[in-house]
């Protein structure tokens, strides 16, 4: 789960990381009344749950009070990544002299907590990582032992911070490190994080991804999803206990576990095709699941081949393949149906799709081959 910015920096200062202070306004009038509150010159920055709000003009600086105003009239209402801005945050300016980068992220692969801090804040750190790879300090946290004080020194003293920089952003370090812990994120970042002329150290902004799956753990967190902004497909099934990522491409993807399916999407980039999402229906879907996910795929206007990917250990391929004709049964789908089956029962599970389904349902054996399949049909329009 995504958090705003706003929100984010409100769970941030509960831990003792200072920020500037700002005001919520979804009109131009309310930005113009914080603006006044606020007084001097404030930035008028676009709420998304997405990047790119500086380069796509979400973000306006502004000198004067009565330039706020016009400034959130254009903002609000922007398309940013295909998020409408429903709200900015006015906030208060600063005497910014050093900008840099911190976060803190699980890092799948090592299966640890690892910081990344750089001297070179305000860009995107991926550009940063290519540029200057010297530039980024990596420090991997015992989870078990959580952050040890000669790690802290360990980073600001690789970075060459000056005593009163690296003093401030060690405290912040590690103040980060128990948001992080305690809110059971993903990911806290914030970018930049700025030295002041007069010696702080402020987070100007925040980025806050919350595990969906400690969520019940976390109530007042829950309470922030914005249910408005989020996907309407992958709210649906969320709704529905499916594990649903939309993506950019036109082929749909469901399979029988989350392995499987990331393999599908690896297959189907191999065999030339996009994929249009992740969705995995569980091992022990029956025809309402697969029924559903079907319904949700094919919802995206972008998809133009659905494929199928069934691999049956415990599961029988043929109660999977009963299941999917009776879902077929219930939908009135025109998409072409790429279907693998393997495992227990593939025989038995391919002959009775062959002999209940349309013209529009294909079976292959391998999953290299259903990928092609899959991406051949939708190049060929599939719709």
């Amino acid at each position: 789960m995504d958090l705003y910015e706003y929100q984010g920096k409100e769970l941030l200062r509960e831990y003792g990381v200072e920020t500037l202070e700002g005001i919520i306004a979804t009109s131009p009038e309310e930005a113009r009344d914080a603006a006044e509150q606020l007084g001097g010159p404030v930035a008028v920055k676009a709420q998304v749950l997405t990047g790119g709000r500086g380069k796509a003009g979400g973000i306006k600086v502004v000198e004067e009070t009565e330039g706020v105003e016009e400034a959130a009239r254009q903002i609000l209402g922007m398309d940013i990544n295909g998020q409408k801005v429903q709200c900015v945050l006015v906030e208060a300016g600063a005497q910014i002299e050093n900008e840099m980068y911190l976060s803190i992220m699980v890092d799948r692969t090592a299966k640890k907590p690892l910081i990344l801090f750089s001297t070179e804040g305000g860009v995107d750190i991926e550009d940063v990582a290519e540029d200057s790879p010297d530039a980024i300090v990596k420090v991997y946290i015992n989870p078990l032992l959580g952050l040890l004080p000669y790690q802290v020194r360990e980073l600001t003293f690789s970075a060459r911070l000056e005593s009163d920089t690296a003093k401030g952003v060690g405290q912040v370090l590690d103040n980060l490190y128990e948001a992080f812990v305690g809110t059971e994120a993903s990911l806290v970042e914030i970018n930049p994080l700025v030295s002041t002329k007069d010696g702080r150290i402020l987070a100007l902004d925040s980025k806050v991804t919350v595990d969906d799956s400690s969520l019940f753990r976390h109530e007042n967190i829950a309470e922030l999803r914005d249910v408005e902004a989020a996907d309407p497909e992958e709210q649906r099934a969320q709704e529905a206990g499916l594990q649903y990522v939309k993506l950019s491409g036109d082929v749909g993807i469901l399979g029988n576990g989350a392995g499987l399916v990331m393999s599908t999407l690896d297959a189907v980039a191999q065999a030339g095709g996009e994929p249009a999402n992740f969705c995995d229906v569980g091992g022990g879907a029956d025809a309402e699941t697969i029924s559903e996910a079907l319904n949700i795929v094919a919802t995206n206007e972008h998809v133009k081949s659905v494929l199928f990917n069934i691999f049956g250990g415990i599961t029988r391929v043929d109660e999977v393949a009963r299941g999917l004709i009776s879902a077929l049964e219930q939908l009135d789908l025109h998409l072409p149906i790429v279907v693998r089956l393997e495992g227990t029962n593939a025989e038995e599970g391919r002959q009775k799709l062959a002999e209940n389904t349309s013209e529009n349902v294909y079976t292959e054996e391998t999953m290299l081959d259903a990928a092609k399949k899959a991406v051949q049909l939708a190049q060929g329009g599939g719709r």
